[in-house]
């Protein structure tokens, strides 16, 4: 088994989503294309795939196996580098 990476903005993104009252489970680690986050809020569910912000485009993109986990997930699930943008996708999934 792999060590998981984290990205640099994982920990404030957590924290912050831990801070709006979010339930957060931390996935980084799964392996297979399985996004960083399993977010909880509403009694609905969101996976999140982060990226950080602060490395070059090329390194922000999803890796293969992101991809095809991407493409077959049939649920809410996306790719943020922004507390703000999980934040907005959670609140507009529950309006």
């Amino acid at each position: 088994m792999r060590a998981a990476r984290t990205d640099g903005n994982q920990t404030a993104i957590v924290d912050g989503l831990r801070k709006a009252g979010i339930s957060v489970f931390i996935t980084s680690g799964v392996g297979a294309g399985f996004p960083d986050l399993c977010c909880g809020f509403n009694g609905r569910n969101f996976l999140f795939e982060i990226k950080d912000s602060s490395k070059p485009k090329a390194d922000r993109q999803l890796t293969p196996d992101q991809v095809k986990f991407f493409n077959a997930w049939q649920g809410s699930a996306i790719k943020i580098e922004y507390l703000h943008e999980a934040l907005e996708f959670i609140y507009n999934a529950i309006a």
